[in-house]
């Protein structure tokens, strides 16, 4: 009963395949089917089951294989860790030698950056420059780069220095672009005295870092200084000595000396309060140039009618005696009142334009002092406005300030000497109408009496 249902329940598995094989005709056929197909089942199992037992057998010998790799690797890490730990402790060694060796190279390093980054700004700045360009660009390589020089690169860096202390001690004549003062740049002989002063044609040049060429000066030095170069040009670098204008600060007292304001420019910054200041000035200088003349004229004629006996009425003197000449012999006090009454009317004349003088000399140093408060009241405006950042914005008024007091007492001190002097002169005239006034009063009252 067992082997049936055994057979039934094979049967009912095998129905897939048996589907596909030749269907069984009876029992006996079918019972035949079951065992072959039972038999190959069996064969199946076995192999895979062979199958099994060697990848066994390989994982096996896979895992001995990988387990005497790892034992080998395992040895070989060993023998690593010992070579690195020895490796290590000779590095440490090496390096301390190599620290101890190299300290006061690294020092010698470290001053040469320093030395180089001075001597780069020396360098660009200086007018050698324009003549061997392109200095700079190898110190600054020299200064910022973290790796140590080479020898090479010491030994140029020294030969750079030698050569500026060399080319500052020569007169160098040499062709190089100058930019002129219009803006067009054009090749010009220029002659070089040491790193200090360049010119070219009389004019003096300035060179620009920024750029790397020469400039002429947007305004030459007086007329003086330029002829000194112009001489010294035209002699030539070789020619013995020579003088030349040398600015020992590489320009600095040139650029100075060429920014400092003219006399135009010092009217300018004094404003309208300083126009008014001159054109007094001016006015004061006119009078006493003309009262000077006149006075001249007029104490040659009283020196002349003082030898002379002959009246003239060309000058006060001669009018005064007129008087006398005209009335004759009179009682003192009415010849005294009619030759005072011809002095007095001569006067006015003498001293004409002295007041005026007198007005002028007074009135400049209060403008001036009037231009000092308005100057001071722009610059604290200005600081006001602007704080005391920047001394530009206050230069203005400081200017005006010190121009106009400036001005003024120029304009009074010389009017107010002439003043002094004209007014001397004419008081010397008039004392020499009043002389000769009471001498003739003496005269008549001797005359007088006699004839009474």
């Amino acid at each position: 009963m067992k082997l049936i249902i055994a057979t039934l329940l094979v049967s009912l598995f095998a129905l897939p395949v048996l589907q596909a094989a030749e269907k069984p005709k009876d029992l006996d056929a079918l019972l035949k089917q079951v065992k072959r197909e039972s038999i190959l089942e069996q064969q199946q199992n076995k192999k895979r089951e062979a199958e099994f037992i060697a990848a066994r057998d390989k994982q096996a010998q896979l895992l001995a294989q990988a387990n005497t790799q790892l034992a080998e690797q395992e040895r070989r890490t060993t023998l690593l860790n010992l070579s690195f730990q020895d490796q290590e402790t000779e590095l440490a060694e090496k390096e301390a030698l190599l620290q101890e060796k190299s300290g006061s190279l690294g020092e010698l390093f470290g001053t040469v950056r320093q030395m180089a980054n001075d001597s780069r700004s020396v360098l660009e700045s200086s007018m050698t420059s324009a003549q061997k360009p392109g200095r700079g660009e190898f110190l600054a390589i020299l200064a910022e780069r973290k790796q140590q020089p080479t020898i090479e690169e010491l030994r140029d860096f020294w030969l750079m220095i030698q050569e500026e202390m060399t080319e500052s001690g020569k007169i160098i004549q040499f062709t190089v672009p100058v930019i002129t003062a219009e803006g067009v740049v054009e090749d010009q002989q220029v002659t070089r005295i040491g790193v200090f002063t360049a010119f070219s044609d009389g004019k003096f040049l300035r060179y620009l870092p920024e750029t790397g060429s020469l400039v002429e000066l947007g305004r030459q030095p007086v007329d003086r200084l330029r002829q000194i170069v112009i001489d010294f040009e035209k002699a030539g670098a070789d020619s013995g000595l020579q003088p030349v204008v040398v600015d020992p600060t590489r320009g600095a007292i040139l650029a100075l000396l060429v920014q400092a304001p003219d006399l135009k420019e010092r009217i300018q910054q004094g404003g309208w309060i300083g126009y008014i200041i001159l054109i007094l000035g001016v006015i004061g200088l006119l009078i006493a140039l003309q009262r000077f003349i006149s006075l001249t004229v007029v104490g040659r004629g009283v020196a002349a009618q003082q030898e002379n006996t002959a009246v003239s009425l060309k000058n006060p003197l001669g009018r005064i005696l007129s008087v006398y000449s005209e009335t004759g012999s009179q009682d003192v006090e009415t010849l005294s009142l009619k030759l005072d009454e011809a002095i007095l009317r001569e006067i006015p004349k003498i001293e004409r334009g002295i007041v005026t003088l007198a007005i002028i000399a007074a009135i400049t140093p209060m403008l001036g002092l009037l231009g000092t408060v308005s100057g001071m009241i722009e610059t604290f405006q200005a600081i006001t406005l602007f704080g005391t950042g920047d001394p530009k914005l206050m230069s203005g008024g400081i200017s005006q300030a010190l121009v106009t007091t400036e001005l003024g007492l120029a304009v009074a001190i010389p009017i107010m000497l002439i003043h002094s002097a004209i007014s001397s002169k004419s008081n010397r005239l008039v004392q020499i109408l009043d002389e000769e006034s009471a001498a003739l009063v003496a005269h008549n009252a001797e005359s007088y009496g006699t004839t009474k």
